[in-house]
């Protein structure tokens, strides 16, 4: 296994302005399967509001009166008609506002991210442009071009710098394309775009965040 991965970097024109080194810790690391799993289980579970909420016997307003006598009707006992069998009664074991969320390691998310990248460079989808817009001005349709160079799939994922406002303004209403900046990058966005496309300002800032942490996760922190 080489120490790093090479691909070329393309400029707003289309044109090959480079080459960008993927290290191999991040782009070219073994895919842990069950731990991608783990942790895109406890993102989508982190991003539920967790409001749900039904009212039981106790919280319905009304009822509390007997509805009818005891005996002699000929029909079963009712003590309320807040019960759960009438209409308009309470539910029984409903859901109830609760967290969701679930403890994640920051190494074992840093490590299942370096996986999914992995996953993806290996596959020559990972990409990296010198920008998208010729110019000082944003430009769709440049930034589009630029796109339709490099891949023709259908789910995009462009990481780009915070201040980068040129590629944000230029691809934000772009349908196929999901924008985040390299601070944000995570698991789940990676696993469900066809490609990833760094600007080469953001591929820089990403590298030297913390992903580029410990690559072996222990059995104890995969718990």
């Amino acid at each position: 296994m080489s120490d790093t991965l090479t691909v070329d970097v393309v400029d707003s024109e289309g044109n090959k302005a480079g080459s960008a080194d993927l290290p191999a810790d991040v782009f070219d690391v073994q895919t842990n399967i069950p731990l991608i799993h783990q942790v895109v289980v406890a993102q989508l579970a982190a991003a539920r509001q967790g409001t749900h909420d039904t009212k039981s016997r106790g919280e319905v307003r009304g009822g509390g009166r007997k509805p009818y006598k005891q005996k002699g009707t000929g029909r079963a006992r009712q003590g309320s008609t807040r019960a759960p069998q009438f209409a308009g009664g309470g539910v029984v074991h409903g859901p109830t506002p609760r967290d969701y969320s679930q403890r994640t390691p920051k190494k074992m998310k840093a490590a299942a991210l370096r996986g999914a990248l992995s996953d993806r460079a290996r596959a020559g989808r990972v990409h990296v442009v010198s920008g998208f817009a010729p110019g000082t001005a944003p430009s769709t349709k440049s930034a589009l071009a630029v796109l339709d160079n490099l891949s023709g799939r259908k789910h995009v994922l462009v990481v780009v710098e915070r201040q980068d406002e040129i590629t944000w303004k230029s691809l934000r209403n772009v349908e196929r394309v999901h924008l985040l900046v390299s601070d944000q990058l995570n698991t789940y966005d990676v696993l469900i775009s066809d490609d990833v496309v760094f600007t080469q300002g953001a591929l820089d800032a990403f590298l030297a965040g913390p992903v580029k942490g410990s690559s072996a996760v222990t059995e104890e922190e995969t718990k």
